[in-house]
């Protein structure tokens, strides 16, 4: 019997972790998702090429591209004072094979669902189900799983998901037991906490974060991606599609990052994200106005807006343990900086079906996914945590606090070179790596109605 495989959690992680599985031949696929429908929530998110490049492995960049994705050619850092920091290409325009992509992420969301619903089938995503705990399968825990985990059964132990179902005012109890157990489930992960039961929750840096989406004439916010800021404050802002005729308005990313003032930290990890006034914050960003696009008119543009504390998570030493791991911000949580969230969940998602297909010992699998994954996603929190690319703002901002002419008189131009060409190491998402063809197997084949679908989850 083919091995039943259950994903925690159908967001962006999730939902790409189960056609990356499909595409290489798994069929027993269930993803299990708290929220009733799958309603694409957010504002808007960065798809690096090395992600876009797995993406269309999946057949999914025909149907990103043809709706609100907008492929971005520039990034621009700013100083606060309008002084330009340096302008790179991006994607296509930097030599890169794939785009990078500027999308909502509601449509990123609504690519992926229905990509699911039409390759696995409907009854593979079952909604308003909450994970209420995780027991992992007896035995001696080992240095990369639990031995005697396996795919084909047999009497091999298996974990075990308590799950809570809502339906209106009821609500049902159910367990299951697959075969193999992904924690796709968020930066507040119940699997991720039954791995590691001692572990403290997200670490917040004292920061606030508001997002949110604005819709303007085009020619109001150019056609580059702007990131512009101090020391203590940045401002981030961009174009997410394309106006529809000339002159016509496009929906515009942007968000902000700025210290807490007088917020106690309990309050900010207790409502994780909750709507805020725009004119709430508005006044700390007059007169931020950026080679044409004005920050404080994208924000009287905005119909709401959200505030969240900027938090991440602290690396872990292990993801997986026997036959159950981790993928996206449940593994490896981390600041919003370097358009690295996303992109990451989409790379673990197609790596970890690569090491699953490769190995019939899913213990033995997850060690390969691990093995590869973790070492670079965990230098790209630390690295987050130190500005990534973003360091140059800060530096500018030490050495010019009044802003200046010429950058190159404050930052020498092979420091800036090298501040980026770090960052892209880092992560292995320079244009020599990306550019070769994707290392998780060939282009997917679209095939409908799967032969198998997941046996029915049964409430009480």
């Amino acid at each position: 019997m083919t091995p039943h495989i259950v994903i925690a959690g159908g967001g962006v992680a999730g939902l790409t972790t189960a056609l990356a599985l499909h595409a290489v031949g798994f069929e027993r696929i269930t993803v299990v998702e708290a929220a009733r429908t799958l309603r694409p929530a957010g504002a808007g998110l960065n798809l690096m090429p090395g992600a876009v490049r797995e993406l269309d492995a999946l057949g999914l960049l025909p149907a990103l591209e043809s709706g609100a994705a907008l492929r971005t050619r520039e990034l621009r850092y700013y100083h606060r004072s309008g002084a330009l920091i340096s302008r790179e290409p991006r994607g296509l325009d930097a030599g890169y094979r794939w785009p990078q992509l500027s999308v909502h992420r509601a449509h990123l969301q609504r690519v992926l669902a229905e990509a699911v619903r039409d390759r696995l089938g409907s009854a593979a995503v079952v909604p308003g189900v909450r994970v209420a705990g995780v027991e992992l399968p007896g035995g001696e825990l080992t240095g990369g799983g639990l031995s005697g985990g396996g795919l084909s059964g047999g009497g091999r132990p298996r974990p075990r998901l308590r799950l809570v179902h809502r339906d209106g005012g009821r609500s049902g109890r159910a367990s299951m037991e697959p075969d193999v157990l992904i924690g796709a489930d968020g930066i507040r992960s119940a699997v991720r906490a039954a791995l590691h039961p001692g572990e403290t929750g997200p670490v917040w840096n004292g920061m606030l974060v508001w997002r949110g989406v604005s819709r303007l004439p085009a020619a109001a916010v150019g056609s580059f991606m702007l990131i512009a800021g101090d020391d203590r404050q940045k401002a981030v802002v961009y174009p997410m599609t394309r106006p529809a005729r000339p002159g016509g308005e496009v929906l515009v990313n942007w968000a902000l990052a700025r210290p807490a003032e007088s917020v106690p930290e309990e309050r900010l990890l207790g409502d994780w994200r909750r709507d805020v006034d725009v004119e709430t914050f508005l006044h700390h960003y007059e007169g931020w106005e950026f080679d044409g696009v004005s920050v404080p008119r994208v924000l009287r543009a905005a119909e709401t807006a959200q505030e969240y504390p900027m938090v991440d998570r602290e690396p872990l030493d292990r993801w997986s343990h026997g036959p159950t791991t981790l993928v996206g911000d449940a593994a490896h949580a981390m600041y919003p900086i370097g358009s690295n969230g996303a992109s990451q969940s989409v790379v673990d998602a197609r790596a970890l079906a690569y090491a699953l297909a490769r190995h019939p010992d899913p213990a033995r699998a997850l060690r390969a996914y691990e093995a590869e994954r973790r070492p670079v996603t965990t230098a790209l929190q630390r690295a987050n945590r130190r500005q990534g690319p973003e360091v140059v703002i800060d530096l500018a901002h030490r050495r010019a606090p009044h802003g200046f002419t010429d950058v190159h008189q404050v930052i020498p131009a092979d420091e800036l070179a090298a501040i980026a060409g770090r960052y892209a190491a880092t992560g292995a998402f320079d244009p020599a790596t990306v550019n070769q063809d994707s290392p998780y197997g060939a282009p997917y084949l679209p095939v409908r109605a799967p032969r198998a679908l997941p046996g029915p989850v049964t409430f009480v």
